[in-house]
């Protein structure tokens, strides 16, 4: 269990990928973006593929910037439809059943917190050299079920490239440089403090309220009234003028039942790996600017797993900045 960000001497950082028909159904209750969930995976399938063509790298942590996004839907009006493909026929000749798939076009740069002795050993050239071998591995991926496809970025701007963040005295200046080079775009990080503190006032509200409840208030625009100078005009006000750019997101499972054992359950996709029924894990979200983090760790995401407690989920170390502090 992970009570802060893993450790990273080295941010592997792969910029402005194309990413075509990624799965925009985050969880069976969120849409519009992938969860991250899916960029840890992502992660931890590349780290393996990584070590089979011969290159040491630990990957301990990923993040995600959004440059670009186009989710596949017909809008009309409040109501917002998935556009779908038409699945083939059953053998039998009759219309199969259509299962809703949301799909969404992405730009986006992935940021790895990486460890690594060869690295220690490496040279510029030697260091270019494996940020590209990394980048050729993921691209022949897929990411978030989305393909790699070429991107419109200037070659320029794709170049995948190594910081070493082993000086301490020097990480900050360093993250520095590499925020300013992930605009525009946006991070996703935890905004788990505000679910918290809504839930706090609606309980000041009403006792009975739940967790719930408050995700759920968060989850959308809140209007309210308050009478004017007049009789006639009535002020309206909404509670997002100070929340930012804030997202209801999955961050991982929670069990359903115990732990079974490895090829007990049928149709396992994996018969080696101990199997668990579980359901999603809900928390808020926030869109940032790379350029309002100060370090690293705020911008990354990691896996905090207690099988113990029935937990996998995904951690982020963001803490909000007073807006008199950027001065």
């Amino acid at each position: 269990m992970a009570d802060a960000c893993p450790h990273f001497d080295y941010l592997l950082v792969i910029p402005h990928l194309q990413v075509q028909n990624a799965n925009a159904l985050s969880s069976p209750l969120t849409h519009g973006f992938p969860s991250i969930t899916a960029f840890l995976g992502v992660m931890w399938a590349l780290e393996r593929k990584v070590r089979d063509a011969g290159l040491a790298l630990q990957f301990n942590a990923t993040a995600v910037i959004a440059h670009r996004h186009e989710e596949q839907i017909t809008s009309g009006g409040f109501v917002h439809t998935l556009r779908l493909t038409r699945n083939p026929v059953n053998r039998d000749g009759s219309t199969a059943a259509i299962v809703e798939e949301g799909r969404i076009h992405l730009q986006i740069s992935l940021v790895f917190g990486v460890q690594s002795a060869a690295l220690g050993d490496a040279s510029q050239d030697e260091s270019e050299k494996i940020a590209h071998q990394v980048r050729d591995i993921l691209s022949q991926m897929r990411i978030a079920g989305g393909s790699v496809i070429p991107s419109p970025a200037p070659p320029r701007k794709q170049r995948p490239y190594i910081v070493s963040m082993v000086d301490e005295d020097q990480r900050e200046g360093l993250f520095n440089q590499i925020k300013l080079r992930l605009l525009p775009g946006f991070a996703l990080v935890d905004r788990t403090d505000l679910l918290e503190k809504r839930y706090q006032e609606q309980q000041a509200l009403d006792p009975q309220s739940s967790k719930l409840e408050a995700w759920l208030s968060l989850s959308r625009i809140n209007w309210t009234c308050t009478p004017g100078e007049s009789q006639d005009k009535a002020q309206w006000a909404n509670d997002r003028k100070s929340l930012g750019w804030i997202v209801p997101i999955p961050v991982g499972y929670g069990a359903l039942g115990e732990e079974q054992a490895p090829g007990s359950v049928t149709h396992a996709r994996d018969g080696q790996t101990p199997f668990r029924f579980v359901e999603s894990l809900y928390s808020v979200g926030e869109w940032v600017s790379p350029h309002r983090l100060h370090s690293a760790e705020q911008l990354l995401w990691y896996a905090d797993s207690a099988a113990d407690e029935g937990r996998y989920r995904c951690r982020n170390d963001y803490r909000a900045t007073p807006i008199e502090d950027f001065s």
